[in-house]
């Protein structure tokens, strides 16, 4: 039907659908005919008689009569069709328009809904984009009865519902979620590792608390022990050809290994350490044995390299890598756990234990602490060739990388580490060992603390044996009990004997040399004054000035005379001869353990010093702390200021500053809802007073936090507590002070503390005492 057609009623053959529906279209007609037809029966449009009416209308235009059981099927049809043009939330608008125009009668209601039910394809409504519209069902019969009206290309209305609405925003929703479970089942199995750890994942992942059972003989390690090997570095990738390292001002290009080191120069060209002569003294030397004879020749001189443009692409790959995407993260996160869970686990015992380092540390400069003489030294790559593989003899062997083999595999029960080369920088062992949450490594914890606990019984024993030996007539002896008295009160390192030449100058009691210490008999109102000044662990500087025993003095002079400032103080000591004097005194005694000793029992001192009952928790953290930095002042755990500490407290102190305000306002309105509250006395103003209460209380609360906060970081400026807190401090003692004073142990002891610690928050009562 063309829209001419629509348009002029002249062109619509009379027995088309549409002039059936142009026929119909009069209702003042067809109501008079009804009326006079039907004068006993009056219109009622609420009364369910539309479906009637139609059928006789119908019924004019057909050519055979239907059947009772049709007219019955077609009802319950047209029934269906008008309780879903019902819903239609077109159809609902388009009648309050009509309704707004004007209300139309009741017999042009029912030819309306007729209307919008039977409405010819030429005229209908199109959907809205995007709606979800009812199709018809397939398994409904078609009408028995034939209609003019009836065409080949009629379709009927589709219509769309809020139900269907809903439908599509449900499904649309669930295939989200459908894709987003997808996406995170494949990461998890790329996630999963594909072999003996399958076995491990079924079971129930409960912490294993070795601590309840039986230990093993003494010795023995373990009794199985499986893993896949170390990670390797990656291999270097050559420079772009955009990025040129100069010499003299002139473009040279270099061999790759030669490359290599100049890159591991170039990231460090703006750190202090390349400006030391040492430093670029053992670089240059070992970078030139990386050249070739030609690049030999040419380069003869540090000073002119140019190595701005590589340090200025690395730094361009570094700021890159910070504006990566959250896509390009997850993809690098899921690299990494996909590796942590390939390599960072091992099956010790029938457990899954995590492994602390195993990556193989990539190839650099060696920086050292401190004025360290081997400082920019060449840390060369390590190779498969250089690794020795430990595991159980009926365990599987981690296989190399393709076209290499290990140096060698061990099957040793009575040590801990599973993967072990050796360094070229000072020939010392590297060891790939567990995690400090590990069985292996909480025993050792323990058994520590254990054996410091056992010198509580016989310190008091020692020290009367050390001070009658100052008065000994071997010379040996004298020394060995004044280096012990030093020991035992300093908490001073024992000290090992180096090479000359082959680290950093650093020494420990028994190392002492003349020129580390001064005699004072008398100095700041004291006397007896011992002034030490050298270099611990770490290149670590240790000053005190400590007022000591007569005696202790005495001996001192003795041991100083004739000697110059590079000769020991103790020439006649060793520390394996005082570690053997030791074990003879207690089983299992060694200097370290008079520092766990003493650090344990000052902690435990100071904090029943410090804490008192009516402080709040900031508070009790705050005589924690303290207790804490008198440990570490003790034993001399110092660390440099950070260079951002300013700039943290500065910020700190504006925050303290705002806060101030806050509650200075605060109170002022609390001031002003008392004043109004006496005046009104209603309950209203009560629960006014009540909230600025509140709100006074909270700010004085947080302003106490930012105060303590601001002296902890003032106080530790230059003290590391944590060096102390995780291995000179028996956890059980921080445990039980937790849960005596009701303080929550993750304000003490972080996660991975927490796991470190496992066996102590399970073990320590509130009554624990070292």
């Amino acid at each position: 039907m063309s829209g001419d057609q629509l348009h002029n009623p002249s062109l619509i053959h009379a027995d088309s659908p549409v002039n059936f529906y142009h026929k119909r279209k009069d209702p003042v007609n067809d109501y008079h005919k009804r009326k006079d037809e039907h004068k006993d029966r009056e219109y009622q449009p609420k009364k369910n008689k539309t479906y009637e009416e139609k059928d006789q209308e119908k019924s004019k235009y057909s050519n055979s009569e239907c059947k009772d059981s049709s007219e019955k099927k077609h009802r319950e049809k047209q029934k269906t069709r008008h309780k879903a043009a019902q819903r239609n939330t077109q159809t609902n608008t388009r009648i309050n328009e009509r309704k707004k125009r004007g209300k139309p009668s009741g017999d042009a209601k029912i030819k309306e809904k007729e209307n919008d039910l039977f409405s010819p394809p030429g005229i209908k409504d199109e959907p809205d984009d995007g709606g979800y519209f009812a199709s018809p069902k397939k398994d409904i019969k078609p009408l028995k009865r034939p209609r003019r009206y009836d065409d080949a290309d009629y379709k009927p209305k589709k219509i769309k519902t809020e139900d269907i609405k809903n439908l599509k925003k449900q499904k649309a929703e669930e295939g989200e979620n459908n894709k987003a479970k997808k996406i995170e089942k494949k990461d998890k199995k790329l996630l999963e590792p594909d072999s003996m750890w399958k076995k491990l994942k079924k079971e129930k992942q409960q912490k294993w608390k070795w601590w309840k059972e039986k230990r093993y003989p003494e010795g023995i390690k373990w009794k199985f022990l499986e893993h896949r090997g170390p990670v390797f570095a990656p291999p270097y990738q050559p420079l772009p050809k955009k990025v040129k390292f100069y010499y003299n001002g002139k473009v040279m290009k270099l061999s790759p290994k030669a490359e290599e080191v100049a890159t591991f120069f170039a990231k460090m060209l703006n750190h202090e350490h390349t400006t030391k002569d040492i430093f670029r003294e053992n670089f240059f030397k070992d970078w030139r044995k990386e050249m070739t004879s030609k690049e030999r020749n040419n380069i003869t001189c540090l000073s002119k390299c140019d190595f701005n443009q590589i340090s200025q692409y690395f730094k361009a790959q570094s700021e890159a890598r910070k504006q990566m995407s959250k896509a390009e993260k997850l993809k690098i996160k899921v690299a990494n756990e996909r590796l942590l869970k390939e390599y960072g686990f091992c099956v010790m015992d029938n457990h899954n234990e995590r492994i602390a380092n195993f990556k193989i540390e990539p190839p650099g400069l060696f920086q050292g602490r401190g004025n360290h003489p081997k400082m920019g030294m060449l840390k060369r790559r390590i190779m498969p060739e250089d690794i020795i593989i430990n595991c159980s003899k009926d365990a599987k062997v981690p296989p190399p990388p393709p076209g290499h083999k290990w140096k060698e595999v061990r099957h040793d029960n009575k040590v801990t580490w599973l993967v072990s080369w050796t360094e070229n920088i000072q020939g010392s062992s590297k060891y790939i060992m567990l995690n400090p949450s590990s069985r292996i490594k909480g025993e050792k914890d323990w058994q520590k603390y254990e054996t410091a606990r056992r010198l509580k019984n016989c310190v008091d024993k020692i020290r009367k044996q050390y001070r009658e030996d100052w008065k000994s007539k071997e010379m040996k002896v004298r020394q060995r009990a004044v280096a012990l008295y030093f020991i035992d009160k300093l908490a001073l390192r024992s000290g090992n004997e180096k090479e000359e030449g082959e680290t950093a100058d650093t020494v420990g009691c028994c190392s002492l040399r003349i020129e580390h210490i001064n005699l004072h008999p008398e100095m700041d109102g004291q006397e007896y004054v011992v002034e030490f000044d050298f270099l611990g662990k770490d290149s670590i500087r240790y000053y005190n000035k400590v007022p000591v025993e007569k005696r202790v003095f005495e001996n001192l002079q003795l041991f100083m005379e004739n000697k110059q400032p590079e000769d020991n103080l103790f020439d006649r000591l060793t520390t394996n001869a005082l570690n053997k004097h030791l074990r003879d005194l207690m089983e299992g005694l060694t200097a370290k353990v008079f520092r766990t000793y003493n650090a344990s029992v000052t902690l435990q001192q100071q904090l029943k010093e410090f804490t008192t009952l009516d402080e709040n928790i900031e508070a009790k953290i705050l005589s924690y702390n303290c207790a804490n930095r008198a440990v570490a002042i003790l034993c001399n755990h110092q660390r440099a200021p950070r260079k951002t500490f300013e700039e943290s407290m500065l910020n700190l102190q504006t925050k303290i500053d705002a806060k101030k305000n806050q509650l200075a306002d605060a109170q002022r309105d609390l001031k002003r809802a008392r004043a109004k509250a006496k005046v009104r006395k209603d309950v209203s103003s009560k629960e006014v007073v009540e909230t600025k209460r509140q709100a006074v209380q909270t700010l004085k609360e947080q302003l106490m936090k930012l105060k303590v906060q601001a002296t902890d970081r003032e106080k530790n400026k230059q003290i590391d507590l944590g060096t102390s807190k995780l291995n000179y401090l028996d956890p059980r003692i921080s445990v039980a002070w937790c849960k005596k004073w009701g303080i929550p142990i993750e304000k003490i002891y972080n996660k991975t503390q927490r796991e470190k610690f496992a066996w102590a928050i399970d073990m320590a009562n509130k009554d624990y005492e070292f």
